[in-house]
C-alpha cells in the first residue's frame, strides 16, 4: 500500500506532573509532536504507512525527536538535519475543572522555520505516496516553509495525490511580514479534502455563512467548495466545552455529492488530553477513506478516534483500529476488559 506522507514541524512538549501549574513544576515531562507528524504516528498505530517530513537540528534533540516517530511506525527518512540551528519547544499546563490548559511557545527561528525548501526532493519522497497532509501552522511558521509546503502540493496534484489540510488559522504565527490572508488561499487551492471552522474561513478567505442558514456549517463549506473547486470534502468537529476535564464532540462533513453529514455526539469525562485531538480526526478519517465504503463510515470512525484520543496522555493517538471501532460500536462506559 503507497504511503501517507504529512509535512510539518515537530516540537518537543515540555508538561508539569499531573496537572500542576508550571510555577509548581520542578521537574517536566518530555515528549515530541507537531500537528502534521501527530497524524502521520495515529496512522501508523493504525496500521496504515506514513512518513513524516521535516528539518531538524543536527544534534541529539533533533535525533531523539526522530526516534520517537520512529518507534511508533513512522517512516523518517526524509528528515533534513541542519547544523547550528534549535528545536522548537511548548511548554504545556494541563488544566482541569474550571481551570483552562494553557500552552507557552517558544519555537522562534527553530531549525524547521529556517529550513531551505530546496532540501527538500518532493519527486522522490512522494513517489510511493498516495496521500499528502500539511496544516496552515506550517504555512505559518515562516516564508520558506509555506514555500516548501508550496512546493509538496504542485508535485501532489501532478502525480495525482490526493492532498489534505487542516487550515487552522494561528493569527499569533504569522510574523514574517506575509499575511496568512495572501498566503493560504493560494495552498488552499491544491487541496481535496480541508478541515475548515467556521471561523477559520471567515479569517483566512473573507467566506461567511449567510445571516437565515440554519447550518452554518454546511453553507460555509458549500461556499468553500464553489471557491475553490478542487475541495470535495469539507469537514470539522464541533465541540461543546462543559469544563477542561470534560468535552463532547461531534464529527460534520459536507460531502461535494452527499451533502451534509454528522455523527453522534461523544460525550468526554474526565478528559486526559486533548492536545492532538483534531490530528486524530484527521488520520482517522483518512484511515476511513482509504479503508472503509463510505463518506459516513469515514467520519464516524474519524469521531471515535478523536474521542479516545482525548483519554490518552500525549499528542499522538496511540489507538488501534479495534479500540477504535470498540467506541464507534457504543462501548463508551469504559468497562474493563480482559
Amino acid at each position: 500500500m503507497k504511503q501517507i506522507v504529512t509535512f510539518g514541524e515537530i516540537m518537543m512538549r515540555l508538561s508539569p506532573p499531573l496537572n500542576y501549574r508550571l510555577e509548581q513544576a520542578s521537574e517536566l515531562e518530555v515528549t515530541y509532536g507537531g500537528g502534521d507528524a501527530n497524524v502521520a504516528a495515529s496512522l501508523a498505530c493504525l496500521g496504515l504507512p506514513a512518513a513524516h517530513v521535516t528539518c531538524f537540528p543536527d544534534h541529539q534533540l533533533g535525533r531523539a525527536a526522530t526516534q520517537q516517530f520512529r518507534a511508533l511506525g513512522v517512516d523518517m527518512r526524509h528528515v533534513v538535519y541542519t547544523p547550528n540551528t534549535r528545536l522548537g519547544l511548548y511548554f504545556l499546563e494541563v488544566g482541569s475543572a474550571l481551570r483552562a490548559s494553557t500552552i507557552v511557545y517558544d519555537r522562534f527561528e527553530s531549525a524547521f522555520a529556517k529550513l531551505d525548501p530546496a532540501a527538500f526532493d518532493w519527486e522522490e519522497i512522494l513517489k510511493d505516496a498516495q496521500w499528502f497532509h500539511w496544516t496552515g501552522i506550517t504555512a505559518a511558521v515562516s516564508a520558506s516553509a509555506a514555500q516548501a509546503c508550496r512546493d509538496a502540493i504542485a508535485v501532489a496534484r501532478r502525480l495525482g495525490i490526493t492532498v489534505s489540510a487542516d487550515v487552522n488559522y494561528r493569527r499569533n504565527l504569522w510574523q514574517y511580514g506575509q499575511r496568512a490572508q495572501d498566503v493560504m488561499p493560494g495552498l488552499t487551492e491544491g487541496c481535496d479534502v480541508v478541515v475548515c471552522s467556521e471561523g477559520d474561513a471567515e479569517d483566512l478567505f473573507g467566506i461567511q455563512a449567510d445571516a437565515d442558514c440554519e447550518n452554518s456549517f454546511e453553507c460555509m463549506a458549500q461556499k468553500l467548495m464553489q471557491r475553490f473547486p478542487q475541495i470535495k470534502q469539507v469537514m470539522a468537529t464541533r465541540r461543546q466545552t462543559q469544563s477542561a476535564s470534560h468535552e463532547r464532540i461531534q464529527g460534520m462533513l459536507v460531502d461535494a455529492e452527499q451533502g451534509y453529514l454528522e455523527t453522534q455526539f461523544y460525550d468526554i469525562t474526565p478528559v486526559v488530553d486533548r492536545i492532538g485531538g483534531g490530528d486524530a480526526f484527521i488520520a482517522g478519517f483518512v484511515y476511513g477513506k482509504l479503508k472503509l465504503d463510505s463518506a459516513q463510515q469515514a467520519l464516524n470512525f474519524a469521531t471515535a478516534a478523536s474521542a479516545l484520543k482525548h483519554t490518552i496522555h500525549g499528542d499522538v493517538n496511540l489507538a488501534t483500529v479495534a479500540e477504535v471501532e470498540h467506541i464507534m460500536a457504543g462501548n463508551v462506559t469504559g468497562r474493563l476488559l480482559r
